[in-house]
């Protein structure tokens, strides 16, 4: 048996390109269990808003207000992101919101043997659905869907988590730092993935 190769994992929900990166790093990984590999993988939560609120608002209203309307025209327009793997996004319906709770729930998804499941299943839900993923019912009604149970806890360890994770100054996510040093981040591409796996 190969040990396995552990990859961490450091996204936002609310990051598009944290989902883009982290479905090529899937598609690689499950390639590579596929060859007879195995990957373990451990979710890193990080904020790009901590201070956003949880009761959310449309996300080409912040882009409007915070680089003018023909950017976020132009932007909500291009659907070409994502298109190489099949990325179901719709930014037009995107939700931005505070992603606290949402970490909080993939921290317990993880802790059952479900967090790549429950991380694909946030980003859709926020990329694609027009969900507000900081919303209690919303959160509620994913882990069901995924088969996650829940608690109330967990705010503590992950204040500590967000803390600790913004204290290595990595560079902007998605990063996917590999047990042996090796750091990918910025445009991860399915194939530099791999071959750090097979490495």
């Amino acid at each position: 048996m190969h040990r396995p190769r552990r990859v961490e994992a450091v996204l936002d929900f609310v990051c598009v390109h944290c989902y883009l990166g982290f479905t090529r790093y899937l598609r690689a990984a499950r390639r590579h269990r596929a060859d007879g590999g195995a990957v373990a993988n451990v979710l890193r939560p990080v904020q790009l808003r901590p201070q956003a609120s949880p009761e959310g608002e449309p996300l080409v209203e912040v882009w409007a207000r915070e680089h003018g309307a023909a950017v976020a025209a132009r932007l909500a327009a291009d659907t070409s992101f994502g298109a190489d793997v099949g990325l179901p996004l719709d930014v037009r319906r995107a939700v931005f919101t505070n992603t606290f709770d949402a970490h909080r729930l993939a921290a317990q998804a993880s802790a059952q043997g479900k967090g790549e499941e429950m991380a694909e299943r946030l980003f859709r839900a926020y990329s694609a659905d027009g969900l507000n993923i900081a919303d209690a019912t919303v959160l509620d009604r994913l882990a069901t869907e995924t088969g996650v149970t829940t608690t109330s806890g967990g705010a503590d360890a992950l204040q500590a988590e967000l803390a600790r994770i913004r204290a290595l100054d990595l560079p902007a996510p998605p990063v996917l730092p590999l047990a042996d040093g090796l750091v990918l981040s910025g445009e991860i591409s399915e194939a530099d993935v791999l071959t750090a796996l097979r490495a």
